[in-house]
């Protein structure tokens, strides 16, 4: 219906402003069961229900003769390699009375899902990057049926698994606690969310740690007394270590490691995905917002307000700056896995016309040898909004071509830019082709 006095549409437009004001503060709070995000009721397309539907036609099958050789199907069907696994002992997830740092529960992943396994446990604890609505969890049961279903979580995962640890947005987390022989966290000495900011002094308390990393420290492989801080607690005890069999029997697991290396990929790949989601949320949830007050104020359909740009350019800004590892914490001396992750890992490619690639690990100083993202191949990352990926796309062409070298990307030196430049022009053409016209320029300093 069309308000056509003055006095009307005024009074619709303050009714507007009133209830987006809330809807926005709603949003804030991560109230993102209502439009434009519906969290919980939006149709899902993501891996676990690909798989789902493969298993109901009968194009693949999970087997096995017990939980660890079932849990090795699954992880052949999703496409995760076996050497991704970490292992943690805190008792911080879902199953955590089976947790224990003799019965740590192990973590796998690729590029997109994430799958947690409890010697006993009931289920399979799975979670995915779905590329419209961030993190979605799943369980699987443990006890091998003959029709496997993944069960999707109603908001019990949501208690940890959104928060400002994970930008406000359903997603990952990496915690580093203080944790005593039982696996209880000491949360009175204080917890750590671990992000590729985060010095390696402050990671991976309550988790185990294979492979050798010289002088640099971290918390893992220690038991805490309850009055430890930081600055108390023997980290000594647990550096270096390639063999696990002081700590527990690693038998039943599908490795014998907790790789540091992957532990490492772990840390951005989490903050990545939260960035990329949180980039999803903030541009629908303001294009929303053009949409109505485009309506009310009888403006052209696709007209966009500077709010919106400037949302726009905030989350596209924060989604660059760890792309482009802009605030990834430095790796004083060198990394060394003891197992078979990193190889692994950089067989995937893709790969330019000299052999280069974004998964090439460097090791000593930083974690990659071209400071750019892997996950820029990744299907949630083709999936942002088209104006944020616009966005994204043209100022990454800025920063590598040497037009923007100030501010967050001035760690950037000439050789890196030019290598990444070169490689994504032969991997991901399509983000550099593009002429100027295709974007809609937004300010690149917003806050």
């Amino acid at each position: 219906m069309k308000i056509h006095s003055r006095f009307g549409r005024l009074q619709l437009l303050m009714f507007l402003i009133i209830w987006l004001g809330l809807s926005v503060e709603a949003f804030a709070q991560m109230d993102f069961d209502e439009p434009p995000i519906s969290y919980s009721s939006a149709p899902t397309d993501n891996p676990i229900t690909r798989l789902q539907k493969r298993l109901a036609d009968h194009d693949v099958t999970l087997h096995g003769e017990n939980p660890r050789d079932y849990l090795a199907s699954l992880l052949d069907a999703l496409d995760i390699p076996k050497s991704s696994q970490t292992l943690v002992f805190s008792k911080t997830s879902l199953q955590l009375r089976k947790i224990s740092p003799q019965r740590p529960r192990a973590i796998y992943f690729n590029d997109s899902t994430y799958v947690g396994w409890v010697q006993g446990g009931d289920v399979i604890e799975i979670s995915t990057v779905d590329p419209a609505l961030g993190a979605v969890f799943y369980t699987l049961s443990n006890s091998m049926p003959k029709r496997p279903e993944f069960v999707r979580d109603q908001g019990q995962c949501l208690a940890c698994h959104e928060s400002s640890r994970t930008h406000r947005v359903p997603g990952h987390l990496m915690r580093s606690v203080f944790v005593d022989k039982t696996g209880q966290p000491h949360f009175g000495s204080g917890t750590y969310t671990t992000t590729q900011s985060s010095p390696v002094e402050k990671r991976w308390g309550g988790w185990y740690v294979t492979g050798q990393h010289g002088a640099l420290r971290h918390m893992g492989n220690v038991i805490s007394n309850r009055n430890d801080r930081l600055e108390t607690l023997d980290r000594e005890s647990g550096a270096n270590a390639n063999d696990l069999s002081d700590f527990l029997d690693v038998d039943p697991y599908l490795e014998s490691t907790s790789d540091i290396v992957a532990l490492l990929v772990l840390t951005h790949q989490l903050e990545m995905h939260n960035l990329i989601t949180r980039a999803v949320y903030e541009t629908r949830s303001a294009e929303h917002y053009d949409t109505i007050m485009n309506a009310a104020l009888d403006r052209p359909a696709d007209h966009r307000s500077e709010s919106t740009e400037r949302r726009i350019a905030s989350a596209g800004e924060k989604l660059l700056q760890c792309l482009l590892f802009a605030d990834e914490a430095p790796l004083e001396d060198a990394i060394q896995s003891n197992g078979r992750f990193p190889e692994e890992f950089e067989s995937r490619g893709p790969f330019d016309n000299q052999g280069r690639s974004l998964r090439q690990f460097k090791l000593n100083g930083r974690l990659f040898l071209y400071p750019c993202s892997y996950l820029i191949y990744s299907e949630s990352f083709d999936a942002l909004p088209l104006t944020a990926h616009s966005y994204v796309c043209r100022r990454l062409r800025e920063i590598l071509s040497g037009e923007d070298t100030s501010g967050n990307f001035g760690h950037l030196t000439e050789e890196d830019r030019l290598a990444i430049w070169e490689i994504l022009s032969e991997t991901k053409p399509e983000l550099l082709r593009a002429s100027d016209d295709q974007y809609k320029k937004v300010p690149a300093d917003a806050e």
